[in-house]
C-alpha cells in the first residue's frame, strides 16, 4: 500500500503550520515538495518550500505527464511531480502532500488508498482574519481566496478525516493521531499479508 497522506483545505487555514508540527511528531514522514508558478515569498527557498517554475516550464511538465496532480489556484499553478513522489515510495518512506482541493481529488483518483485529511477553520471569519493577518496578499487577493474557500468548505463531507484548526496544539495532535493510526494499521496489514501462516505449524 502507498503510504501517502494528503493534507488539504482552504488557503490560510494553517496547513503548513500543522504539517510542520506533524513532521516533528512523526519523524518518519517526509514532505513532498510541490511545484508552483507563483512568486516565492520572503524566506522561501527553491527546492525546499516549492519547486518554483515559470509558466512555460510548468506547462512543459504537464504536457510530458510529469505530474500526479496539478491545479490552478488564485491565478497560479501548483502540482506534485511524479518523480518527487515515486522516489520516496520506492524507499518505503511515507509521504505527506500539502495540496489544494482540486489536487486532492486527483490524488484520490490516482492513488485510491491515499489518506486524505481536510483542515477546516473554526469559522469563515477566523479564516479571513488569518489571510489578512499573514500580510502576503492584497485585499483583492484575500477576497478571491475567500470566494474560493466558500466552495472548498462545502467539500468537507467528501473526507473521512476533518481536523478543525482552532487551537493549534490540539489540531496538530489530532492530525498526528490520524497519521500514526493509519501507519500502524497498514504495517499490521502488511505483516499479515507477508506471514499468512504465522502462529501455525508448517
Amino acid at each position: 500500500m502507498a503510504n501517502v497522506f494528503v493534507i488539504t483545505g482552504p488557503s490560510g487555514v494553517g496547513k503548513g503550520t500543522l504539517i510542520r508540527g506533524l513532521l516533528e511528531r512523526v519523524p518518519e514522514l517526509q514532505l513532498s515538495v510541490s511545484a508552483t508558478t507563483r512568486a516565492s515569498r520572503p524566506g522561501e527557498r527553491d527546492g525546499a518550500h516549492y519547486h518554483f517554475m515559470t509558466a512555460e516550464e510548468f506547462a512543459g511538465h504537464v504536457a510530458a505527464g510529469d505530474f500526479v496532480e496539478h491545479a490552478t489556484y488564485s491565478g497560479s499553478r501548483y502540482g506534485t511531480l511524479r518523480a518527487e513522489l515515486e522516489r520516496r515510495l520506492r524507499d518505503s518512506v511515507p509521504v505527506v502532500l500539502e495540496i489544494e482541493l482540486q489536487g486532492a481529488r486527483q490524488v484520490r483518483e490516482a492513488i485510491p488508498d491515499a489518506v486524505a485529511v481536510f483542515i477546516a477553520p473554526p469559522s469563515r471569519e477566523a479564516l479571513r482574519a488569518r489571510l489578512v493577518g499573514r500580510g502576503t496578499d492584497a485585499a483583492a487577493q484575500v477576497d478571491a481566496r475567500m470566494q474560493t474557500a466558500e466552495g472548498e468548505l462545502e467539500a468537507q463531507s467528501e473526507f473521512s478525516h476533518v481536523v478543525i484548526n482552532d487551537r493549534l496544539e490540539q489540531a496538530t495532535e489530532e492530525l498526528a493521531q490520524i497519521v500514526t493510526a493509519e501507519l500502524a494499521g497498514r504495517a499490521g496489514s502488511t505483516a499479515n499479508l507477508e506471514s499468512p501462516n504465522q502462529g501455525h505449524a508448517p
